[in-house]
C-alpha cells in the first residue's frame, strides 16, 4: 500500500554462545577496527521496545526484526506483524557472519516485503508517549532535519568523512541548497539553523547534524545509492567488524537530503539522546516516567554500575508500559 510503514531493527545478544564462539573466532586485532563487548550486550529493554511501538505507534504495519538467529524465548513468532530477518536472507553468504553494524544497514533495502516506506530504528530508542505517522512521513516525504555540521575528530568522524566525501563526489552543494532551500534554511530548526549559515559559504559540504535516533527512509533512494556507489558498499560487507574505513547507513539520509527528499522537521521538539551513565541515571528514569518526549534513545554507556542502572531503567519502563504486547508469549 501507499501509505504502509514499516519499521526495521537490527537486534544482537551478546549473551548467545553461538554468536560468542563466531565472535571470538573472528575477533580482530587490528586497531582499525571496533569489537568491544559494550556494542553487543543485552541489556534486556527489548520487550519494552516492543510495547512501546504496539501502544503509541499502531499504524506501524510490519517490524522486520533483524537477527544473527538467535532470539528472545518471549517472543511470539507467529505475530503477524513480526518478519524474522536472519542476516542470511538478504545478506549474500560470502560476507556471513558479520559483527558489523554498517553491513547490516547497507543492504536492508534487500528485506523480502519491506515497505517503500521505513523506519530504521535501533533497540536503543524507544517510544515513550504516543506518536503520530506525520512524524516520520509527509507529505510522501521523510521528515528529518538537514544541518549542516563541521565534523570534529571522535571515534565516528573518519566514518562520517568517509560518507561525506561520496556525497559530494555525486552533489553540488550550492546546487543542492539553491534547489531546495527550505530545507535547509527553515526557522523550525531554531538554533542549529546557525550552523546551517555560518558553514554556508564552504564550497563542498563538511558534514551533517547526526541524531541517533529513528530515521525514515525512501526504499528506492537506497536502491539508488545501490546502483551509482555499489563497489564502495560492498566494500564495506568485507569488514566484519566496524572499521574507521567503513561508511554507514547515513549515506542514504544525506542523498535524501541532497535530493531534496525530505520534509523539514525539528527532532529536538520531540526527541532527546542520554548516554547511561552513573550520574545521569536519575534524569533517564525522568524522562521515561514524566513522557514528555515521544522518542528517547537511551545508548549504553562505560564503566558503570550495569545492574543498578538496568534496574532502574527497567522499572521506569515497566511503570509507563505495564502490559505485555501481543509480541509476547
Amino acid at each position: 500500500m501507499l501509505y504502509d510503514i514499516d519499521i526495521v531493527i537490527p537486534w544482537v545478544d551478546g549473551t548467545d554462545p553461538k554468536w560468542q564462539s563466531e565472535f571470538k573466532k573472528y575477533n580482530p586485532s587490528s586497531l582499525l577496527s571496533d569489537a568491544r563487548f559494550e556494542r553487543y550486550r543485552d541489556w534486556k529493554f527489548l520487550k519494552y521496545w516492543f510495547r512501546g511501538v504496539e501502544r503509541f505507534a499502531p499504524w506501524v504495519r510490519k517490524i522486520h526484526f533483524i537477527t544473527f538467529g538467535h532470539l528472545p524465548d518471549w517472543l511470539d513468532l507467529d505475530n503477524p506483524k513480526l518478519n524474522i530477518v536472519k542476516h542470511e536472507d538478504y545478506i549474500p553468504n560470502e560476507y556471513l557472519p558479520l559483527f558489523n553494524s554498517h553491513p547490516i544497514e547497507l543492504f536492508i533495502n534487500r528485506i523480502k516485503g519491506l515497505s517503500e516506506k521505513f523506519i530504521y530504528f535501533n533497540d536503543d530508542m524507544f517510544l515513550i508517549s504516543p506518536i503520530n505517522s506525520n512524524i516520520f512521513f509527509k507529505k510522501g516525504l521523510p521528515c528529518d532535519m538537514p544541518i549542516l555540521n563541521a565534523l570534529t575528530p571522535s571515534s565516528v568522524s573518519p566514518i562520517r568523512m568517509n560518507v561525506v566525501e561520496i556525497i559530494n563526489n555525486n552533489f553540488k552543494k550550492k546546487h543542492v541548497i539553491s534547489s531546495y532551500p527550505f530545507n535547509w534554511i527553515n526557522l523550525k530548526y531554531k538554533k542549529y539553523l546557525f550552523k546551517t549559515l555560518c558553514l554556508l559559504p564552504w564550497k563542498n559540504f563538511t558534514g551533517f547534524l547526526d541524531q541517533h535516533a529513528p530515521t525514515p527512509y525512501l526504499k528506492f533512494t537506497l536502491d539508488k545509492v545501490w546502483s551509482l556507489e555499489e563497489a564502495k558498499l560492498i566494500q564495506v560487507a568485507n569488514d566484519k567488524f566496524r572499521s574507521i574505513t567503513g561508511i554507514n547507513q547515513y549515506i542514504f539520509r544525506y542523498w535524501q537530503f541532497c535530493e531534496g527528499n525530505t520534509h523539514p522537521i525539528n527532532i529536538y521538539d520531540f526527541y532527546k539522546y542520554h548516554e547511561i551513565s552513573d550520574r545521569g541515571i536519575d534524569d533517564i528514569v525522568a524522562d521515561i516516567m514524566e513522557q514528555k518526549l515521544k522518542i528517547l534513545t537511551i545508548n549504553d554507556g562505560y564503566d558503570i554500575d550495569f545492574n543498578l542502572c538496568q534496574k532502574k531503567i527497567i522499572s521506569a519502563l515497566e511503570y509507563i508500559l505495564p502490559e505485555k504486547s501481543s509480541f509476547e508469549i
